[in-house]
């Protein structure tokens, strides 16, 4: 099962990183990759988070990659507004999110990872989406796996 695992997360690594190549920003590539994991559509999700990257409308702040993650945690777990008893518990899950990226950056703040305030992609972005990629699927597959128990 984990090498199951590994062998999609590395699939789906390389198709985040084929959209960064294609001009997608930072969140949409990730949330755009993990949207099948959590059967949203990858035409709203692109929408959806075009303002968000490179750190929220070129600002540098919050990471894009961290965004598109937390974001499609929150497809994966949200009942929807007409249960909204769910908010917990996608809090819990975005913050392993950022707890796992931290270990990894140090932090989740554009800026400081890229270490300038130009706006614009740098090697280190492709690091910070793959990175989101497998943390965003991994906490996906954790979760799959306990509503199977």
């Amino acid at each position: 099962m984990v090498e199951q695992q590994d062998a999609v997360i590395q699939q789906l690594t390389e198709r985040a990183l084929a959209l960064h190549a294609r001009n997608f920003n930072c969140a949409q590539c990730v949330a755009c990759t993990l949207a099948p994991l959590v059967e949203a559509s990858e035409d709203s999700t692109f929408r959806l988070m075009e303002g968000f990257g490179s750190g929220m409308g070129c600002k540098t702040e919050t990471c894009g990659a961290v965004a598109g993650a937390v974001a499609m945690l929150g497809a994966a777990n949200s009942f929807g507004p007409a249960n909204p008893t769910s908010k917990q518990a996608t809090y819990e899950l975005s913050a392993e999110c950022v707890r796992r990226f931290r270990k990894v950056h140090g932090t989740t703040e554009c800026r400081a990872i890229r270490g300038t305030d130009a706006p614009g992609p740098l090697p280190v972005c492709d690091d910070c989406i793959a990175d989101c990629v497998r943390i965003g699927a991994e906490i996906i597959f954790e979760r799959q796996a306990q509503i199977e128990q």
